[in-house]
């Protein structure tokens, strides 16, 4: 596995843009399964997941293509009923995202447990909770099996906000027959391009943005061309990277009509941006003091299901309060492992204490020196090049193929902007 080694320091400058959106690369390129023809998307981040599971639809019978740069064509008409590789499906969260096209096109579906981040316990109740609604029968066995006569739309309440089960509950429901009525779906940013996609193939999906989503089932779905959004993670990551570096910065090309959360949060450990079309500057080279809430009371930065803060920026937030001055709690709701990184960034000298699964206090600014750490997850993991990007001396992060199944070419963009990170292979 590769690692980065990283001098830090050193202030950043210049401009930087996030990838597409990896959390709404995985399911459109699942939808493509759905479609009799070829299906292009643009914005296609090149990173780890997507590869894999371009793999796995190929391994099914899809003729799948990087046409251009971030550009993937699948033409999924060869697609037999099968069950996907059980050796590429257990590697990534996201092979789960094959159950509801898999199902609608074939009416059974053969999954193992999808594999991933390793941040506490994934339910996929939920997932079968709205395949039983629709129709289908689920068998559980060393994986999951789904099957269904025939599909038929439904009336369905979410027992919670699950992003990848409204996922899956969606791409099953716009081939099935009649309405389908999905409450407490979620509404992520990559949920909505999902929604989009399909009514580009030919779906008849209402209600995108909110909890509530109507579903009108056609007989088959088409081609279309589709461009999936800016990564609003991947934004609030360079937000936190300019501040823990101490650097201004410009994000170009950035979702900003999806960074009002993640903003709201910066500004609540003292980080400032300011937005110009589709332009942040982050003046990570200001003060940041952590402003308290009122009559005095320690604040908090806790994630919650869109439009809340987003539990994927939880970890970076935990990074860039360390270099904020004051006192914040950092409240993780929605995963039990998500925080088990904070002891390496004590390792590197921050004031943090673990007071349980979920919840973190942070005082700083504490001057962060280098180590030699281990990326557990991917947004741990960028974390934790955060911090060595503004420690003092030099960081060595081992098993980085974790960032990279999230952030594509992280090592070359962020030497553009004037970072010392080298990426070595084990036996250099």
């Amino acid at each position: 596995m590769p690692s980065y080694v990283v001098e830090g320091g050193h202030v950043l400058s210049g401009t930087v843009r996030p990838a597409g959106n990896k959390n709404a690369a995985l399911p459109a390129l699942a939808a493509t399964v759905l479609a009799s023809e070829p299906v292009v998307i643009d914005n296609i981040p090149r990173i780890r997941d997507v590869e894999t599971l371009l793999e796995i639809i190929e391994a099914l019978g899809a003729d799948v293509e990087w046409t251009g740069p971030g550009q993937v064509s699948v033409n999924a008409s060869g697609v037999e009923r099968g069950r996907p590789d059980p050796r590429l499906a257990e590697r990534i969260r996201a092979s789960i995202l094959l159950a509801g096209p898999l199902l609608a096109r074939f009416g059974r579906v053969d999954l193992p447990p999808p594999g991933g981040d390793v941040i506490g316990r994934r339910r996929l109740d939920t997932h079968f909770l709205a395949f039983e609604r629709l129709g289908a029968r689920v068998v559980l066995n060393d994986g999951f099996r789904v099957e269904a006569d025939h599909l038929r739309g439904a009336d369905m309440f979410l027992d919670e906000p699950s992003v990848t089960a409204t996922e899956n509950a969606v791409m099953a429901a716009v081939l099935a027959e009649g309405q389908t009525r999905i409450r407490n779906a979620a509404a992520e940013p990559h949920v909505q391009d999902l929604c989009g996609l399909l009514n580009a193939m030919g779906a008849r999906i209402r209600g995108i943005g909110t909890g509530t989503l109507d579903i009108e089932g056609v007989p088959a779905l088409g081609g279309a061309r589709f461009r999936i959004g800016g990564d609003h993670i991947e934004t609030g990551s360079f937000i936190g990277l300019a501040a823990v570096t101490g650097s201004a910065i410009t994000i170009a090309d950035a979702p900003v009509e999806h960074m009002d959360s993640a903003l709201i949060g910066f500004r609540r450990l003292g980080v400032e941006c300011t937005v110009e079309g589709t332009l942040i500057h982050v003046h990570g080279d200001r003060p940041h003091r952590i402003q308290r809430d009122a009559f005095g009371h320690v604040p908090k930065v806790d994630d919650g299901p869109w439009p809340a803060f987003p539990a994927d920026l939880t970890s970076i937030a935990l990074v860039t309060a360390t270099q904020c001055d004051g006192t914040v709690l950092i409240h993780e709701k929605m995963f039990e492992s998500r925080m088990f990184f904070t002891d390496k960034l004590v390792s590197m000298g921050a004031q943090i204490i673990l007071c349980d699964p979920h919840r973190a206090v942070v005082v700083g600014p504490a001057p962060l020196r280098g180590a030699t750490v281990e990326s557990p997850d991917i947004r741990a993991g960028m974390g934790l090049l955060i911090a060595a990007l503004g420690a003092q001396g030099t960081s060595t992060i081992r098993n980085v193929g974790q960032i990279e199944r999230g952030y594509e070419a992280i090592d070359e963009r962020l030497r553009g902007i004037g970072a010392h990170i080298e990426r070595r292979l084990p036996d250099e």
